[in-house]
C-alpha cells in the first residue's frame, strides 16, 4: 500500500481531538479542528474560502473570513476569529492573504520532513512538470493487487484516480496533484508522528525511496 497512511491518519484525527480540549490558542484550535477530518481537513477549510472568495481576489475580509469558518463549521467564536483574523493580517490591511493562511495553518514540519516529502513528490511526478497526474502513475504504481481492480469494479485508471483523490482537494477534484496539495496531505500525517526519523522510515517504505 503506497501511501500506507489510513492508520496515520486515524490516529492523527484522534491526537487532534484529544489535544483540542487542551488548548486556549485559537490558531491552534483552528488547526486541531482541521486535522480532527483527517489530512485534508486544511484543505477543505481552503476550499470553502475559496468558494466564498467569490471574486477571486485571494484575499479575504473579515467577514467572509467569519462566513467561511461558519460554511465549515468550525467551532470558533467571534472573537477568537477576530484575534485569528488580527494574526494573519499582517500588514493590518483589513484583509488576509489566502495562500499565506494556508501556509500558516499548516502543521510545522522540519526540514527534513519537508525534503522526504519532496523526494517522493519528484519520483512519482515522473515527467518533472511540477504536477502528478495518472500519465505519471503509469508503471510506477501497480495495481494489480488493487482488490476492486482485481474484481473487475475499477478499470486501471479508476485506480490511478482514486490513488490521486488522496491528495487532491476536495473541492476541486481535477486528477492533478501539485506540490502544494502533495505538502498539505502529508503536513497532515506529519502531525500524527512525533519524531522526525519515524516519519522519514515511513515515507521511504511507502515510495520505495
Amino acid at each position: 500500500q503506497m501511501a500506507g497512511t489510513a492508520r496515520h491518519e486515524q490516529e492523527m484525527a484522534i491526537k487532534a481531538k484529544r489535544s483540542l480540549s487542551k488548548t486556549t490558542d485559537p490558531l491552534e484550535k483552528l488547526r486541531l479542528q482541521c486535522l480532527a477530518r483527517g489530512s485534508a481537513g486544511i484543505k477543505g477549510l481552503g476550499k470553502a474560502f475559496q468558494i466564498i472568495d467569490g471574486n477571486n481576489s485571494r484575499t479575504l475580509d473579515f467577514n467572509e473570513f467569519l462566513r467561511g469558518l461558519r460554511h465549515y463549521a468550525v467551532m470558533i467564536n467571534k472573537e477568537e476569529a477576530q484575534e485569528l483574523f488580527r494574526i494573519f493580517d499582517k500588514d493590518s490591511s483589513g484583509t488576509i492573504d489566502f495562500d499565506e493562511f494556508l501556509l500558516t495553518l499548516r502543521p510545522p514540519m522540519s526540514n527534513a520532513r519537508k525534503e522526504i516529502i519532496m523526494q517522493a513528490f519528484q519520483k512519482l511526478d515522473k515527467t518533472g512538470d511540477g504536477v502528478i497526474t495518472i500519465e505519471d502513475l503509469r508503471g510506477l504504481y501497480n495495481v494489480k493487487h488493487h482488490p476492486k481492480y482485481l474484481n473487475g469494479e475499477w478499470t486501471e485508471d479508476q485506480v490511478f484516480r482514486a490513488f490521486l483523490e488522496n491528495f487532491d482537494s476536495p473541492y476541486d477534484k481535477d486528477g492533478k496533484v501539485t506540490t502544494e496539495e502533495f505538502m498539505n496531505y502529508y503536513a497532515g500525517v506529519s502531525a500524527s508522528i512525533d519524531t522526525d526519523v519515524y516519519f522519514i522510515v515511513m515515507m521511504k517504505n511507502a515510495w520505495k525511496l
